[in-house]
Order: C-alpha cells, then structure tokens, then sequence
C-alpha cells in the first residue's frame, strides 16, 4: 500500500476511491437533510427521530454514538488521503512542467480550472459546518444539542447563513461533477461508448445533490417549514417581532 501510494498513478488511485467514499457519504447526508422537510410535527420532528435513531443505531451492543463515531472516523480518513494526494499530485504535476511552457488551459472546463480553489473552499466550509451544527461551538443562532429541527430553523431565518450555505452547495455541485468524470478516468471505467452516459449520470447526480441540500434553506428561510414547538417557536416568535 506504501508503494502504491508514492506512485502517480497509486495516488489518483487513493484520490479517486477516498472521493468515492465522500460522495457516497454526500448522498446519504442529503437523504438525511430531507427529513427536515417533514415539518416540525407535533412536537417530534422526523428529523429529530431520525437523528436519535443514528445515535442509537446498534445498541446496546453498540454504545451509543458509536456508529456515528465510526462513519466519522472513516470519513476524516478518507478526506485526509483525498486532500493530501491532491495537493502531492499538484506537486508532482507542477515540478515536472517546463518553466517556459506554462499549463495550457485549451479545451478545459471552467469546473475543472477551479477545482483546486472549489475544494479549499469546500474544506473551509466543511469546519464551519462542523462547528455551527455537530460541535454548536458558533452559536449565533439559539443552538440545542439534539434538537437538529429547530438549530436549522433558527439558523435559517438569517439570510447570511442562507447564503454561505448556497454558495457552498454551488461550489460542492461544481467539484463534484468534474470530480465524479476524473474518477472514472481514473479507475479507467471510462469509454468512448459510454462517455456521453456517465457525463450525463454525473450531472444528474450533481443537480440532485445541489437541489436537495440547497431546499433545507431556503425552504426555512421562506417560512414553507414551519417553526418547531416549544423553545424555537418561543425564538420564531420572537424574531418575527424584530422583523416587524
């Protein structure tokens, strides 16, 4: 595995398989995030339900938040191998490029140009979104441990969270599609007869991922989901005074 790693072609191979794992992770998150779009309910938001369910997931052979601790695990190592092998291939590709002949960009889409800048980007937003949601450390909106409906609300009725995370689903949206083509070039999947359906499968897959994590806000935002019971209807109530 070692050997493998040090080589080019062992590096795109880590790149792509960590990648797949990640947009595996993308696609169950999204199917998650859906939940919320169940409403508040009387008092137990499906997404809450759904939530507990993942803490408890197993048990008692499992303790509790074991599973999710595993997946964590699991997800941390496959961002670590995906970013480090990207920035050493970047490395590699950079070092063996003539000084006087710089990357010809001809034929490349815009996707692919960015893809460096789209992933920092992403990475920097995957903390932020850690910190405000699974460790509540940014706490600008009324946070509760558990209580996963009403954090989104709250935090989606300020129009700057509505925004980052857009802007975050758009740039997920435009790494993955050209991601998702790289990956089969890479695991050599790849062919001249079938190249016009895996592009079209890969954009397909990005406009549902884009589609279903960008609704959570601005559904939130719009008041098309409604205030939880309890507390978060107490903070809905009022912000809606503020407003007014």
């Amino acid at each position: 595995m070692v050997d493998l790693w040090k080589t080019t072609i062992g590096k795109k191979t880590f790149v792509a398989v960590s990648g797949s794992i990640l947009v595996a992770y993308l696609v169950l998150h999204m199917a998650g995030n859906l939940w919320s779009l169940a409403g508040p309910g009387s008092g137990e938001p499906q997404i809450d339900v759904y939530a507990e369910w993942l803490r408890t997931f197993g048990g008692p052979l499992i303790p509790e938040d074991g599973i999710l601790w595993a997946v964590r695990l699991i997800l941390l190592t496959a961002l670590i191998v995906h970013v480090v092998g990207v920035v050493q291939l970047k490395q590699r590709n950079r070092a063996a490029r003539p000084q006087a002949f710089p990357a010809r960009r001809i034929g490349r889409s815009w996707e692919s140009r960015l893809m460096m800048v789209s992933g920092t980007a992403i990475l920097a937003f995957l903390i932020f979104h850690i910190l405000q949601f699974t460790t509540l450390t940014i706490d600008v909106t009324p946070l509760t441990k558990g209580a996963i409906y009403a954090n989104l609300y709250n935090a989606f009725q300020e129009w700057y969270f509505v925004l980052i995370y857009l802007v975050a689903v758009v740039l997920v949206g435009a790494h993955l599609r050209h991601a998702l083509w790289s990956l089969f070039q890479t695991l050599g999947l790849d062919n001249p007869e079938r190249n016009r359906q895996i592009r079209t499968g890969a954009s397909v897959l990005t406009v549902i991922l884009v589609a279903g994590f960008a609704s959570v806000p601005i559904l939130f935002y719009s008041g098309a989901l409604g205030a939880p019971d309890g507390e978060g209807a107490q903070v809905a109530m009022t912000k809606e005074a503020g407003r007014s």
